[in-house]
């Protein structure tokens, strides 16, 4: 049966060999909007101009520009995501931590807790 007892381990798609597209996040967007972006560039340079070489360079650098476009935006949208997490766990660490001291910020301090520290 297919079902039972698979333990084949998944196969990755490498992009030039070196690119694993299933692993590194926003390669995937990346590559599609990229291939999107070509395409659109390159027909709509051969229906402007019906230059068949000249279309395709276009295509090409229009596949390069929109893919790097793409994977900068994902990457630094994807780094902000990953700064907040961190902030997020350090701040809920905290106030595991703090909870119910006197160093906890959320605690109404007294006048004679106050004169004490």
């Amino acid at each position: 049966m297919a079902g039972e007892g698979d333990s084949e381990p998944e196969k990755s798609f490498k992009l030039l060999g070196f690119l694993d597209v299933k692993n590194v996040p926003c390669a995937r967007e990346s590559v599609l909007y990229g291939s999107l972006g070509s395409l659109v560039l390159g027909l709509g340079h051969f229906l402007a101009t019906s230059r068949v070489r000249r279309s395709c360079d276009f295509a090409v650098g229009g596949f390069i520009f929109t893919m790097l476009g793409c994977w900068f935006y994902c990457r630094y949208n994807f780094a902000q995501h990953r700064i907040r997490q961190r902030m997020l766990r350090e701040g809920m660490k905290n106030k595991i931590l703090f909870e119910g001291s006197s160093l906890d910020p959320e605690r109404k301090q007294t006048g004679n807790e106050r004169s004490n520290s």
